[in-house]
């Protein structure tokens, strides 16, 4: 695989892996600003992500409900290299 396209899925050459770190919500702010991202909550389920505000099966909400919604599921979000993801804490 070329080595661009590894480092931009955050893969690293020779079997290595980035580790995921948990980041602060504050920390999510700022990448998601940067990436064009709002916090979203999946409709119909009590699961939340990140969107860009298109997809019809999410409801952007406020950062104050998704940090509830983080703390009242015992979730974090995790970074590395730029890519976010939302996992237990």
């Amino acid at each position: 695989m070329d080595e661009a396209l590894r480092s931009e899925r955050g893969e690293m050459s020779e079997g290595c892996k980035m580790a995921m770190e948990k980041i602060s919500t504050d920390k999510a702010r700022q990448i998601a600003r940067i990436k064009g991202l709002q916090p979203g909550l999946v409709k119909g389920t009590k699961g939340v992500q990140f969107t860009k505000g298109k997809n019809t099966r999410l409801q952007v909400i406020g950062w104050d409900d998704f940090e509830r919604a983080l703390a009242t599921r015992r979730l974090a979000v995790f970074e590395s290299g730029g890519w976010m993801k939302i996992m237990k804490a």
